[in-house]
């Protein structure tokens, strides 16, 4: 294989594009930092955004290398562009064992980051103990014995991993405490994510229940999985407006949010109609999902940049 085709296939190996559902939220904690204190150090935001890359990174490689079996099932049956992993170890463009070794060095990379942000830049005594908690989480998500993604709390994982964890760090690292806004914030993210992650699961469903995963949409079903789609997206509504109204956030976030509060309703109401079973318009609801959750980090995003 070429030097090309090798890079190419670690590219898509990483999911860059992927990456950005936990950057939004980290750049929003970072801003409410700045907005709400008027702190703001780049070294910190430079090197926890490098960790927190990593660790994702370290997610996503790891996954690769566990759920091998899953992949393969997955790309014979009715997988889709966003489900069933690359298809890089499976296609064989890359060793399996690189996927794993990629893991370890991005975590270790990550412990790294993590010691000079609290002890050279005394970023809180909690940064070492956040970082672990991403990492494990990232780690065990796939890793068998654990196995989260496989248990049913995998898709519950995520909401708190990438919906609140990283607008609590962006923010925790730069004021060294946590708030109840940056909490409220993170709800509807959350919800947004756990969508992401539900929605994915429809099209591995038949691979999923053949090699023994109990994920939430094997466990309930197609129909099920639906209903807590359409629950989760008025939950995330709720949150949304519940941190607008109590929380210290610009009224005019949610102006930002209406054009993402009527996708999410639209998807919702294709998921309780049972459009899910149309392969070609699943897929296309599988992006519009990573939208809304990037939409709804973006609409708090641009609420706060115009915050005086």
């Amino acid at each position: 294989m070429g030097e090309v085709s090798k890079l190419k296939a670690w590219l898509t190996l990483s999911r860059l594009p992927f990456l950005t559902v936990a950057v939004f939220p980290f750049c929003l904690g970072t801003l409410m930092a700045y907005k709400l204190g008027g702190i703001f150090s780049m070294p910190v935001f430079l090197l926890s955004m490098a960790a927190l890359i990593l660790i994702m990174l370290a997610t996503h490689y790891g996954g690769e290398y566990y759920d091998l079996e899953g992949d393969r099932l997955s790309a014979e049956l009715e997988r889709n562009q966003f489900s069933g992993g690359t298809q890089v170890i499976v296609g064989g463009a890359l060793p399996r064992i690189y996927a794993l070794a990629a893991c370890y060095t991005a975590l270790a990379l990550a412990g790294v980051i993590g010691l000079l942000l609290q002890f050279y830049y005394k970023t809180g005594v909690m940064t070492i103990p956040l970082g672990l908690l991403g990492m494990l989480a990232g780690v065990f998500y796939s890793m068998p014995p654990v196995r989260l993604v496989g248990r049913g709390v995998g898709e519950v994982l995520i909401g708190v991993c990438y919906g609140w964890m990283p607008v609590a760090i962006g923010y925790y690292l730069q004021v060294g405490h946590f708030s109840a806004d940056v909490a409220a914030v993170s709800v509807p993210i959350a919800f947004a994510i756990f969508n992401v992650i539900l929605i994915n699961e429809f099209p591995d469903y038949p691979a999923d229940k053949q090699t023994g995963k109990r994920n939430l949409v094997v466990r309930f079903g197609k129909e099920g999985a639906a209903k807590m789609y359409a629950a989760a997206v008025f939950l995330a509504w709720l949150g949304f407006a519940g941190a607008v109204i109590y929380a210290d956030v610009p009224r005019m976030a949610f102006w930002f949010y209406l054009p993402i509060l009527l996708l999410s309703g639209v998807l919702g109401v294709l998921m309780l109609r049972g459009r899910f079973s149309d392969k070609a318009l699943l897929e296309k609801m599988c992006g519009l999902t990573i939208a809304v959750d990037l939409g709804t980090a973006l609409a708090y995003i641009l609420g706060f940049a115009f915050l005086g």
